[in-house]
């Protein structure tokens, strides 16, 4: 009996210094106490540039590209170029054998100068009334018939020599000094690259967007960390009814000719611009179909403020409606915040300050590459192309 008494007299003091316990961590507000402030990084909400980017693959091609043909049978009598050279229009790449020809050119300037001094005895003679008047005409008829044969030579003397048609990069020699040429032979190739001609594809949902003017960026693999800025030219009149997309041409400035035809180009084109209120998506904290973030109070403690999100992008979201400029978003440290928990901000000093500046760099970064991952709760998902 003794023993049992002694049992409930110590259940009943632990009982009471439990509820005293109890009682002294909860604060006269009813908040909860805690040993000390939860350590946060918190970001200032502003307005920052936001970009909607539709993201494809495209095909680079030559401004103005040509295959080098001869336009008559002949043999090549000397070469003027060599392999990948730049040449300026209307240089001579090659001269064929021309030895018939410049004799003909010959015999026809002997003749043209015959008939023009024939002429001229005539036309003398004329005026002192010797010669009849058709003499006259049939000289001149023959002058201006030996002109019209000097012109036909020094046409087919020109065929000979085979020039540029406009400035640009050559590709290989195909040809030897003595080789046959036909007119389906290849002699070289000559590509305009000082821009670049950039084809892409895009769906047909994106076609309001695609106009004449937007802004697009190319990445190439050969050029790592290297962006190269074009505008559009020209949409496509058609769409694929297959593919449902549609071909957009770009122009992009290509001075170094560090872009070459055929290379395979990741596009972004500039769909949308504006200015935003956006925040780290890791501040975020999705609970069904609601958001909401933490804010720091002027008491210092974290608040949930529910949020209705915009456009997602690669590590940062839009609120469209519950956060206002100038208001401390927290972007550290979430997993241990409750409502009206008291926190304390990192320091100068501290390691979290670092992280503060980390979470700024962060959210800029992440505007600024947004366009690579465009998925947006208005526009879609990204578009990407072969």
């Amino acid at each position: 009996m003794k023993f049992a008494t002694t049992l409930i007299i110590m259940a009943a003091i632990g009982v009471g210094g439990y509820y005293w316990f109890i009682n002294q961590e909860q604060a006269p507000s009813g908040r909860p106490r805690t040993a000390a402030p939860v350590l946060v990084v918190a970001v200032p909400v502003a307005l920052q540039p936001l970009q909607e980017i539709i993201e494809a693959l495209g095909t680079a091609q030559a401004n103005e590209s040509v295959t080098v043909t001869a336009s008559l049978t002949d043999t090549v009598r000397r070469i003027n170029f060599g392999d990948g050279g730049y040449v300026e229009a209307g240089d001579v790449l090659v001269e064929l054998t021309s030895e018939e020809e410049e004799a003909q050119l010959a015999e026809a300037r002997a003749d043209l100068d015959e008939a023009r001094r024939q002429l001229m005895r005539l036309e003398d003679l004329d005026k002192r009334g010797i010669v009849a008047t058709s003499e006259v005409d049939m000289a001149r008829s023959a002058a201006e018939a030996a002109e019209a044969r000097l012109n036909a030579e020094l046409a087919r003397l020109k065929d000979r020599l085979i020039r540029a048609p406009f400035s640009g990069l050559l590709g290989f020699r195909e040809v030897s000094p003595g080789t046959m040429l036909g007119p389906s032979d290849t002699i070289t190739t000559i590509d305009d690259v000082s821009q670049i001609k950039l084809d892409f594809t895009v769906p047909e949902k994106f076609l309001a967007l695609m106009r004449p003017g937007r802004r697009i960026y190319a990445s190439a693999v050969g050029w790592p960390g290297r962006e190269f800025e074009g505008v559009v030219r020209a949409v496509g009149s058609r769409v694929d009814p297959v593919t449902r997309a549609v071909v957009v041409r770009a122009i992009v400035p290509n001075e170094d000719r560090a872009l070459k035809p055929g290379m395979l180009l990741t596009v972004r084109v500039v769909a949308k611009e504006r200015t935003a209120i956006v925040v780290l998506e890791r501040s975020v904290v999705q609970v069904g179909n609601s958001a909401f973030v933490y804010i720091v109070g002027p008491d210092q403690r974290a608040y949930r403020r529910e949020v209705q999100l915009g456009t997602r992008q690669l590590g940062i979201v839009e609120i469209l409606v519950g956060l206002e400029v100038g208001e401390r978003v927290i972007t550290e440290g979430i997993v241990k915040l409750r409502e009206g928990l008291p926190v304390r901000l990192a320091d100068e000093n501290s390691g979290p300050r670092v992280a503060e500046e980390r979470s700024k760099k962060q959210q800029e970064a992440a505007i600024t590459r947004s366009g690579s991952a465009a998925a947006s709760d208005r526009t879609g998902a990204p578009a990407r192309s072969n």
